[in-house]
């Protein structure tokens, strides 16, 4: 059987080495941070017998503005349109199976292990499966000197980013999601996630910015970017560097990264309200596999039905998410 077996060290075997210590160690593994901006308040009772496809109203302007009345005329009529959004509901999971000698002689309960490797790798996949709708996204900024930006509306970077993502930068992009009436995240704030390397011109502005203040000190001496211009930053490391367009080689499930040509910047996702929903009909779940060949052959896996859809899909005067981007 594939899995983990006693008869291999580096598949189970080292469970019972002599004088193996008592403490388990694991291997250090992030949680999710794009799913947790993903939108289930809406999509969460979509349930089991319902279907493949979950939809969503989108609800447009209305149609003419209103104005200043006369008292002798008809008051002014118009509309609004609707259109719905929709993603593919889908299976997702991974199993780890193991032998029932690997479990009698282990000192340690094999299912604790077992079970602590499925999490990590569910938390990957999640992030991995919200990145793609963020990353579908009509709107896009390329740093086009330490000053400019240039924005995009088709999903597509037509020019290549040849500069370190600065505080300038991020101005320039907080005024264009402003001035697009991109509603904010949380309490007026803009949320960015990134690579934290990809921050560090960033972080070095900000701590200029702020060394003179008792906040700013605090910030700089606890490591956190915090708060600026209106937007909190979040960094992760589940959803590997680079993927511009051009790229061949990028795989986020196998965390193959491919870098930008100039290396100087890579990928950030700005957001504000109403980003990518996420429909659940089974929640994600540890199952246990029904044991066969007479107890010898067990094992676990992570299992979850649902799916994930930019909400506003390629409605570039919607969009709630800018990438900073670049075409190679």
């Amino acid at each position: 059987m594939a899995g983990q077996l006693w008869s291999t060290n580096s598949l189970g075997g080292y469970f019972y080495s002599l004088n193996l210590s008592n403490e388990l160690r694991r291997a250090v593994q992030p949680m999710t941070k794009f799913r947790q901006f993903a939108d289930v308040k809406d999509a969460s009772q979509q349930g089991k017998s319902k279907g493949e496809t979950f939809t969503w109203d989108v609800v447009k302007d209305v149609g003419r503005q209103g104005r200043t009345l006369t008292e002798t005329n008809t008051m002014a009529e118009s509309n609004f349109t609707i259109t719905q959004g929709t993603l593919t509901i889908t299976e997702a999971g991974q199993a780890v199976p193991y032998s029932g000698k690997l479990e009698a002689l282990s000192k340690f309960d094999i299912k604790a292990p077992v079970m602590k490797a499925l999490k990590n790798d569910a938390a990957k996949w999640f992030d991995i499966a919200a990145h793609a709708e963020f990353n579908s996204t009509p709107l896009r900024v390329v740093g086009t000197s330490s000053t400019a930006i240039a924005l995009t509306t088709n999903g597509t970077a037509t020019a290549t980013n040849s500069i370190a993502f600065n505080n300038t930068h991020h101005k320039a992009i907080i005024d264009v999601m402003k001035e697009r009436n991109i509603p904010a995240y949380a309490n007026d704030d803009y949320m960015a996630i990134a690579w934290p390397s990809t921050l560090r011109t960033l972080k070095n502005n900000l701590e200029s910015i702020h060394q003179y203040t008792t906040e700013g000190f605090g910030m700089i001496a606890t490591g956190e970017i915090g708060r600026y211009e209106n937007c909190r930053f979040v960094e992760q490391t589940n959803v590997p560097k680079g993927g511009a367009a051009d790229s061949t080689t990028w795989d986020p499930y196998t965390s193959t990264a491919d870098a930008w040509n100039n290396a100087l910047s890579d990928w950030i996702f700005f957001f504000g309200e109403d980003t990518v929903a996420e429909a659940i009909a089974v929640p994600e779940e540890m199952r246990a596999k029904i044991p066969t060949d007479y107890g010898r052959s067990k094992g676990v896996a992570w299992f979850y039905l649902g799916g994930f859809g930019l909400v506003h899909e390629t409605d570039a005067t919607q969009a709630r998410v800018v990438k900073w981007d670049s075409s190679v």
